[in-house]
């Protein structure tokens, strides 16, 4: 499950300690699902005082045995099904470290296991420019030690891409959710409306989807199973939707509004555009938002997943990413590659969460050292 942390000041500009012990606010009354549009569209009320807004709590960098010995059950165990799902990523990289010496063969492979591994080249050049002087300055001997040092670059390399989702400074906070179709975007939304939910947040979902086949009953059925409501329209405009949506949940008083958006090829410009124009009506209907616009990625896409990382950011400035499917992939080290990119970005866009499966319990709050130690573990 996730864990949360209240956060009085700004979002992400440093991190945050919390000062007392989180107190769980009262959930609101569960609503049934409505297919209408909603009532108060376009209403001007104001809205209720910010709820305190949540995070998932962040996990200072420690030794393993010491991280284990702190880490939730329920935590381990989903920490095991990453590990799993990195294991055919990592297996080839980590066979680079069962030699006997150090020497240019070693990394020749290493280079050779990261290229395989979807890394990237850029990606794939900085961690090894990055590992040799690590390896430099430690004084280095063994193979077994140069792996150590690998997982140290990994982290460091992907440790600005941990940040936790805030919301609450806003009511509601207006999500606006992308990503091409068979991404997982919609299951993601459910999931994180359930775990939002499950925090005390009352959540409104906007079944802004209206191309895909049964886009909108599967997010009517996340809605149901979450006890969530909903503005759906069938076959109606997706940026009425989200117009409807945000002063519907202005006027209710809610604490999040998630937008899930028709899915979209980065290359069809015409229906990038028209994403561009839902988050227009969006700020129309509520000045300042979205306050937050994720794009969902398949993990198994590899450098694709990159390719659309940039395009959507060029397309909507994007503030966040979900990458799903990491289980059973080899292509687990796209994640540097999004890093470095991420690096030489104006602002580093975050992963806010990644996941292994099906299950609810397997969309995760990502966590650099975490991630590095199941690669190579």
């Amino acid at each position: 499950m996730f864990s949360f942390i209240k956060k009085k000041l700004g979002w992400g500009n440093s991190p945050v300690e919390p000062t007392e012990a989180p107190t769980p606010p009262s959930p609101a009354p569960a609503a049934r699902p409505s297919t209408a549009a909603a009532e108060g569209t376009g209403a001007t009320q104001a809205a209720a005082a910010p709820a305190a807004p949540v995070a998932p709590t962040a996990t200072a960098p420690a030794p393993t045995t010491a991280a284990e010995t702190s880490t939730p059950p329920e935590r381990r165990s989903w920490l095991d099904k990453l590990r799993a799902g990195l294991r055919k990523t990592g297996s080839s990289i980590a066979q680079v470290f069962t030699g006997t010496q150090i020497d240019d063969a070693l990394y020749e492979e290493l280079e050779a296991a990261l290229l395989m591994a979807d890394a990237g080249v850029a990606a794939t050049e900085f961690l090894l420019g990055d590992l040799k002087r690590r390896v430099k300055e430690a004084k280095a001997t063994d193979p077994s030690a140069v792996k150590g040092l690998l997982i140290e670059a990994i982290t460091d390399l992907l440790q600005p891409l941990e940040k936790g989702l805030v919301v609450g400074l806003h009511t509601p906070t207006v999500i606006m959710v992308a990503g091409v179709n068979g991404a997982g975007k919609t299951t993601s939304i459910g999931k994180l409306t359930r775990h939002l939910a499950d925090s005390g947040q009352r959540v409104l979902l906007a079944a802004a989807d209206t191309f895909r086949a049964a886009a909108r009953e599967q997010l009517l059925v996340w809605a149901d199973r979450n006890r969530v409501d909903i503005v759906s329209q069938e076959g109606g405009d997706p940026a009425a939707v989200t117009f409807d949506a945000v002063q519907a949940g202005r006027a209710r008083g809610c604490d999040v509004v998630i937008a899930d958006t028709a899915g979209r090829l980065a290359t069809q410009l015409h229906l990038m555009e028209e994403l561009r124009k839902v988050k227009r009506v969006i700020g129309k209907a509520m000045d300042g938002a979205p306050h937050e616009v994720l794009l969902v990625v398949d993990g198994n896409t590899g450098q694709n997943a990159l390719s659309q990382v940039k395009a959507f950011d060029e397309a909507l400035g994007l503030t966040g990413v979900i990458i799903t499917k990491l289980d059973g992939t080899a292509k687990g080290g796209v994640l540097a590659a999004i890093a470095l990119w991420s690096r030489e970005r104006h602002a580093p866009v975050p992963v806010y969460f990644i996941g292994v499966g099906e299950k609810l319990e397997d969309l995760q709050t990502f966590q650099a050292r975490e991630f590095a130690q199941a690669l190579l573990n």
